[in-house]
């Protein structure tokens, strides 16, 4: 029987594996896959304005468009794109909760290097509204490394650099000394 730490273990090395190893969509003439990877990802906010600021002024981010009558805001980082809907009602918004709620769980992006990694943990530090929920570590055993934060409006957005990357540069710091 699998404990609850190494089962978590578990999950993070299944897909970290299934991340560093997938084939790109098309690959394969005959498959049977007719999707080619996530268009947008919405998510409900309850503060818009404290989402778009989190997106395009602590992450780099740009604005892509927006429905002023619904209201929403598209923000992308030129690879991704996110819909950030504000929801009717944000006094009586029900906070998600992530062991409780069918739903989004998190939505974790991608991050090109160590030192952006904790550079964006500086930031936010400094934002207010952001919640960390954990500081860069290892996932797993490493080398991935990673954090979760909840942005202004509650939403968990975890922020990854892959074992890949951590080894390339470990391997480029170890090249510079020599």
């Amino acid at each position: 029987m699998i404990n609850i730490k190494n089962k978590r273990l578990f999950i993070y090395l299944a897909a970290a594996l299934m991340a560093a190893t997938h084939e790109p969509v098309g690959a394969q003439d005959d498959s049977p896959i007719v999707t080619a990877g996530i268009n947008h990802l919405g998510l409900a906010v309850k503060d818009l304005d404290r989402s778009v600021a989190f997106f395009t002024d602590t992450l780099g981010w740009r604005t892509a468009g927006g429905d002023p009558d619904y209201p929403a805001v598209f923000v992308t980082d030129g690879n991704a794109f996110v819909t950030l809907w504000q929801v009717t009602d944000p006094k009586n918004a029900v906070e998600f909760n992530r062991k409780n709620n069918v739903g989004l769980h998190h939505l974790a992006f991608t991050v090109k290097s160590l030192k952006a990694l904790h550079e964006l943990h500086q930031k936010f530090l400094a934002v207010d509204g952001v919640h960390i929920e954990f500081a860069p570590e290892f996932m797993g055993q490493g080398p991935t490394t990673h954090m979760m934060i909840r942005e202004p409006s509650g939403n968990r957005l975890e922020f990854v650099v892959s074992g890949r990357q951590v080894r390339a540069e470990l391997k480029a710091k170890q090249e510079n000394e020599k």
